[in-house]
């Protein structure tokens, strides 16, 4: 199956960094100003994925009703913004296997790309302060292309950049977000188990494996 794959398209939260505290304390910095009590981090693992502004909508969702959501919502998105920046990844963590797996790749001359719905000024800054920055040709976030995941826009655009068909490419990430937006693309999917998936088990979601770390990864690959 993972015998002719030339590239490797890889999510960021959840997948390479355990970014759920950061994430966890800029919104509740955030609904500290409005005043609202703060959310267990549970909460917030399930909230993670679809992007930023999903985010902030289903951290307010059990607060307002959804027309006074709306009319909030610039405010608090401006709030989280200016707070996750503040907090800049300062809780962070690289999960295990991440930069073994990524040398091994590329050691096996495979092209690297990172997806991601966060925005791409985030993205970018995350991907520096872990070191990650450099293993990768191509990012991709959130706010780069009119649509995000699950939508397989940005995993056709890393595949036209690399001038691959999708059946050459694998996809990881930790949820049925990157699984979703992979087999739409056509591309291959392998899953991790560590990550936030929505908090709902990894096993349910629809793809090629579940492989323990990004080194695993890379030695299916041949």
């Amino acid at each position: 199956m993972f015998a002719n794959i030339k590239a490797v398209i890889v999510d960021l939260d959840g997948t390479m960094l355990n970014t759920a505290p950061d994430f966890h304390a800029a919104i509740n910095r955030m609904r500290a100003e409005l005043p609202l009590p703060p959310l267990p981090m549970e909460d917030i693992i399930r909230f993670i994925g679809k992007g930023t502004e999903n985010l902030i909508r289903c951290s307010l969702a059990s607060d307002f009703p959804p027309v006074e959501l709306e009319s909030r919502f610039p405010a608090a998105l401006k709030s989280y913004m200016g707070h996750y920046r503040d907090i800049g990844d300062r809780l962070a963590t690289v999960y295990p296997g991440v930069m073994e797996g990524l040398a091994a790749f590329k050691a096996k001359g495979l092209r690297l790309a990172c997806v991601t719905n966060k925005p791409m000024a985030f993205a970018l800054a995350s991907l520096e302060k872990a070191g990650l920055r450099q293993h990768f040709e191509v990012v991709y976030g959130g706010d780069s292309l009119p649509q995000k995941k699950p939508h397989p826009a940005q995993m056709l655009q890393v595949c036209q950049d690399f001038a691959l068909p999708p059946e050459q490419v694998v996809a990881i990430g930790d949820s049925s977000n990157d699984a979703e937006a992979a087999r739409a693309a056509g591309c291959f999917v392998l899953n991790v188990p560590y990550g936030y998936n929505h908090g709902l088990p990894i096993q349910d979601v629809d793809s090629d494996g579940i492989v323990p770390t990004l080194l695993d990864a890379a030695n299916l690959i041949r």
